[in-house]
């Protein structure tokens, strides 16, 4: 199933969704240890755009490969956000992703401490990319893509992301940087979860339209 995941999503979810203006980019990644674990990640050009009528009009009218692929997206975890930080690229070999929250009254603090990490990481040998990112539920009303996953979506409520291309540069930050006693002197609430992954594949729009030139 999952090799026909990526087939579907490569060669029809991606040009579908790179077709909607304002989708700038899309990248997957799988998980680094082998398991069925995916990181999906799309750039917008705005946060509106996932309230456009272009885009929930796609939502509301699934292929049919789609119809059959959606029910099993399990233990989907689906935000939706706004870039808060951001420095360097945010396509490479590995990415390392932070789900975390932030305790009551302490979201400024948090933020102050990943901002720094974004300035400070993207200059260390290994890592290319770090972002930090915050949900928001568009206001959409429920489409037909979440009715037939029988609306299960979670949310994740920060999402921090760093890219790398050297895999213990970025995983090692879980027990450095990223570390749970790190986090929660910053202002973090308990329980935030990591996941390393591995680049699949990475497409702009043009890159839809294939090679022009050499």
């Amino acid at each position: 199933m999952k090799l026909e995941f990526e087939h579907w999503h490569s060669h029809e979810h991606f040009p579908e969704r790179l077709g909607v203006p304002g989708f700038q980019r899309a990248s997957r990644w799988t998980s680094a240890a082998g398991g069925e674990g995916i990181f999906v990640m799309y750039e917008l050009a705005s946060h509106a755009i996932l309230s456009s009528d272009a885009y929930v009009s796609h939502l509301n009218t699934p292929s049919p490969w789609s119809v059959r692929m959606m029910p099993h997206h399990r233990n989907m975890v689906r935000s939706q956000c706004h870039v808060l930080e951001s420095s360097g690229s945010s396509v490479a070999r590995n990415a390392l992703t932070l789900r975390v929250s932030p305790l009551q009254d302490s979201a400024d603090t948090l933020r102050g401490f990943f901002k720094a990490l974004c300035t400070a990481l993207v200059q260390r040998p290994g890592i290319v990319g770090v972002h930090l990112l915050r949900h928001q539920t568009p206001p959409v009303a429920e489409t037909t893509e979440q009715r037939i996953r029988k609306s299960a979506d979670r949310v994740a409520d920060w999402v921090f992301v760093v890219h790398g291309y050297e895999t213990h540069a970025v995983q090692s930050l879980v027990d450095a940087d990223l570390s749970a006693g790190a986090l929660r002197a910053s202002g973090a609430a308990e329980g935030a979860i990591s996941g390393l992954y591995t680049l699949s594949h990475s497409a702009t729009p043009a890159d839809m339209a294939g090679l022009n030139a050499l």
